[in-house]
């Protein structure tokens, strides 16, 4: 079995791990009130982008999400969290480095507690059960947003419980059917869109671009036609399923539920995505734990 096959099927487990820990964790993470910056690189950011719009629109204060590389130095946050699974990212390091001197609080997500990332940080929380022998991304980001949600106050006992039907059940398109695909999200989803496709061009090298659901009609629905798919995350802005199947192009929705499906989680909807990229990769004949031209961890020189 491949890594990120495993690592796939592990979710529930590792969520349900980090939802336990995360009452013991709560001093090391944003208080109601605070002024807070999220930020990671690659998918991390993508996870940044969906806690920032979740804790901003609970009310527990405003909450920005930036790629490492483009924090905004000039403004000011009263604590700072970065996501990084390695912990040995560079961008994430330096500018850790750099909060750390002007004497910003922070705290980091990370899998290895003897990581540069994690000897930096104000407030480390180490999640090495979550870590990953796969090169792409998949457990240890969203076990990173199931604890951030769970300290935001959710409930996710049926959140698990989907990720559990996630894992096993069909997936809603087929690979060898589908040429391209966009993913759309609107709030919160938006950032498990855009990481729905990163996972696809990583693993599978598809074709798919991600928008805001509202979005999707201002222009990009353009390229929807026969053999495309759009897939959307989260709530569904009105007549947008109408539009797309208009166009003849595949329309996935865990609410829009044709066939049945008992509609899912955001975030376990993820997880169906992430094995359909990894049934894409086996249907081109590609090694999902061998993708082109990726390195587990970015170092740069």
């Amino acid at each position: 079995m491949n890594h990120v096959v495993a690592e796939i099927a592990s979710q529930p487990d590792c969520w349900s791990r980090a939802i336990s820990l995360a009452p013991r964790l709560s001093a090391a993470l944003p208080r109601p009130g605070e002024r807070v910056a999220v930020l990671g690189c690659g998918t991390s950011w993508f996870m940044a982008s969906s806690y920032a719009a979740l804790r901003e629109s609970a009310g527990h204060g405003e909450t920005d999400a930036f790629p490492a590389s483009e924090y905004p130095a000039h403004r000011r946050y009263d604590r700072v969290v970065a996501i990084s699974r390695s912990g040995y990212t560079t961008e994430v390091v330096e500018l850790l480095r750099a909060l750390d001197s002007a004497g910003v609080p922070t705290t980091v997500l990370v899998a290895d507690g003897a990581s540069p990332a994690a000897q930096i940080a104000t407030d480390p929380i180490v999640l090495p059960f979550a870590d990953e022998r796969a090169v792409v991304q998949t457990r240890f980001p969203t076990t990173a947003l199931a604890l951030l949600r769970a300290h935001l106050g959710e409930q996710l006992a049926p959140v698990i419980a989907d990720a559990e039907v996630a894992v096993r059940a069909p997936l809603p398109l087929h690979p060898d059917l589908v040429e391209q695909i966009s993913f759309l999200g609107r709030g919160w989803t938006l950032g498990l869109a855009q990481e729905a496709a990163h996972k696809c061009r990583e693993i599978a090298g598809l074709w798919t671009e991600a928008y805001p659901a509202m979005d999707y009609r201002h222009g990009p629905i353009s390229i929807a036609t026969a053999g495309r798919g759009v897939w959307s995350f989260g709530d569904l802005p009105e007549g947008l399923c109408e539009d797309v199947e208009a166009t003849r192009a595949a329309f996935v929705h865990s609410r829009y539920n044709p066939d049945g499906r008992v509609p899912l989680d955001p975030m376990a909807d993820l997880i169906l995505a992430q094995r359909f990229a990894v049934a894409v990769a086996a249907s081109r004949g590609l090694d999902p734990d061998q993708p082109r031209q990726l390195r587990r961890t970015v170092i740069l020189a």
